[in-house]
């Protein structure tokens, strides 16, 4: 089967139509102040409409409040909730019930224990995504879309339920992330970026035609 791409952190009109006539198959928006991928709930609407029927929309959030998800579901109309802050299991159910959407819980790694620590959230979450963990001495680090990556040799041969992968990827190592942890769906928001939440059109190309030749 063919890898799924998600391109994360989509804001303009442009770049949406760029993402989904390339293939992806899901696009992400963004709802956190401090990221430079930021879009209010109007914009996402807009956007989301563009894409609608074509990819599946991801709306990622960072421990937001009952408010904020009903007013996303209500004028955006995601496909699925992507929870990328300090959620627990009991939380994630939560937003699920709540929302009526499948969460994807976002786990910060950095070595096998947080690796591990994703069994927390079996039956609560739908799916797994495993991005980086920035490190200490990255003193503007976000929840994601730092541009790093984690050793993928930690998902090496796992038998694990489908998962996401983030990280670092880009167009240049996305064929090699696949190879080594088997991911069936990749995800990415700085590797196609010239400037911190500035999107590039050819980036995003390249990297959907990369993964998608992984397999």
């Amino acid at each position: 089967m063919p890898v799924e791409v998600k391109i994360c952190g989509l804001s303009t009109p442009e770049t949406v139509d760029a993402a989904v006539n390339a293939g992806a198959d899901l696009i992400g928006l963004v709802f956190f102040p401090k990221s430079p991928r930021n879009v209010s709930v109007q914009q996402a609407a807009q956007l989301a409409d563009r894409a609608r029927g074509k990819a599946k929309i991801v709306t990622l959030v960072v421990d937001a409040d009952d408010a904020l998800l009903n007013d996303i579901v209500a004028k955006v109309g995601p496909d699925l909730i992507q929870a990328h802050g300090s959620e627990s299991p009991e939380r994630i159910g939560e937003m699920a019930r709540l929302t009526g959407k499948p969460v994807i819980k976002a786990i910060r790694v950095s070595d096998a224990g947080d690796i591990a620590s994703a069994a927390q959230f079996s039956g609560a979450a739908s799916l797994i995504l495993y991005d980086a963990k920035a490190p200490e001495t990255l003193g503007s680090a976000l929840p994601g879309g730092n541009g790093h990556a984690f050793d993928w040799e930690l998902l090496e041969g796992s038998r694990r339920p489908a998962f996401m992968l983030a990280g670092g990827l880009t167009p240049e190592n996305v064929r090699e992330a696949i190879r080594v942890t088997g991911a069936p769906v990749v995800d990415v928001s700085s590797g196609v970026e010239t400037a911190p939440g500035v999107k590039d059109i050819g980036l995003i190309r390249k990297f959907i035609e990369a993964a998608k030749a992984a397999r």
